[in-house]
């Protein structure tokens, strides 16, 4: 192969950008920088022109405070792109951001970007034309279970096996690997969220006490568990009295939450169950002595990693900085893309490889 000094300047000043682009919360991470920018994946757009006023932090802190012609959403549910339109919008904001801390102007950049494992055909072309539109020069895409167990540091390619477990806030992402390839996985649709509603509808429930989302998340990070704590907190919750229709605080305890979400975290457990009664015996073998590695966000919820611990009689623990892992894997890919692209997910029309 001829040296192209062309390609090798584009090569060097173009920008390689990693994007954990998560129904919560979307993080990128640029080549030789690491992760420059973690906010909210949320856009508070003009109902009637469809324009984004903010993206990111600033959009989150209007949520539930807008006037009527303003909306704030999240346009990713689930892990994949419920808004096409705003979710490129949301993209060219991350890359233009990422741009600004660059040096020297440059071209195009080049785009890995974290897909759940379960998407549809559809769903993987949406998050790729929505890179291109973004203004990407490429766009590749990988599965989070193997972004997040490289940016774990699990050892993927060996023959070995390993196990991850990804929990975001709209998917969970489960994936037993072995030899650079995924044995077995499963992608459920009940992770962060999926508590917090658990949380607002509990409330509803037991205390008449109509509570938000924020209200909700903010007790699941502060008092919820997954397990009885050595002490058991309590927090005031504040929202709207449904039968008297005044505001109203209610102390509720962490034993009250773990009640709430019990639900949805017993719904993960028995698919990680369900993934490791498909696993070989071999590889169940090796996962005793490595354990399950937990990523994302919701994977610190407190004393999840004992009550799996406990249920499974296999040693789980979270990864360094969980949140940040399928960035970092995004990050690995693009390091050595030549001898990592056997790990990248292709589409059925046409490649992710321009």
């Amino acid at each position: 192969m001829k040296f192209n000094p062309l390609n090798w300047l584009l090569g060097f000043f173009s920008l390689d950008i990693g994007i954990d682009l998560g129904t919560a919360n979307t993080l990128v991470n640029v080549r030789g920088k690491g992760i420059v920018i973690n906010e909210p994946s949320w856009v508070a757009i003009n109902k009637k022109t469809r324009e984004p006023l903010a993206i990111g932090a600033e959009a989150k802190e209007m949520v539930g405070r807008t006037p009527t012609n303003v909306i704030a959403i999240r346009p990713l549910r689930d892990g994949v792109i419920s808004e096409f339109e705003i979710t490129q919008a949301m993209l060219e904001y991350f890359i233009g951001k990422a741009h600004e801390q660059s040096i020297v102007p440059v071209p195009r950049p080049r785009l890995v970007i974290g897909i759940p494992s379960g998407v549809t055909e559809v769903e993987k072309r949406a998050v790729y034309d929505a890179g291109m539109s973004a203004g990407a020069r490429e766009v590749y895409l990988i599965e989070e279970p193997i972004a997040a167990a490289l940016g774990a540091g699990l050892p993927i390619s060996e023959i070995r096996g390993s196990m991850i477990v990804d929990i975001g806030g709209g998917t969970s992402e489960l994936a037993v690997l072995s030899m650079g390839g995924i044995v077995v996985s499963r992608s459920l649709r009940v992770a962060g969220d999926e508590m917090d509603q658990d949380i607002v509808q509990y409330m509803r429930n037991k205390y008449n006490l109509l509570i938000g989302e924020r209200m909700a998340e903010q007790a699941k990070i502060t008092i919820g568990s997954a397990y009885h704590l050595p002490q058991e907190k309590t927090m005031t919750l504040r929202g709207r009295n449904l039968v008297t229709g005044l505001p109203e605080a209610v102390e509720i305890s962490s034993v009250e939450i773990r009640e709430a979400i019990n639900g949805s975290v017993q719904t993960i457990i028995d698919t990680i169950k369900d993934a490791l009664d498909e696993a070989p015996p071999e590889i169940v073998a090796d996962l005793m002595e490595t354990g399950i590695c937990m990523t994302g966000g919701g994977s610190q919820l407190q004393m999840l990693d004992k009550r799996i611990s406990e249920e499974m009689r296999i040693r789980a623990w979270v990864a360094d900085d969980p949140m940040s892992c399928v960035a970092r894997g995004a990050g690995i890919i693009l390091e050595d893309l030549d001898h990592l692209n056997h790990l990248l997910v292709g589409l059925e029309r046409g490649s992710t490889k321009h």
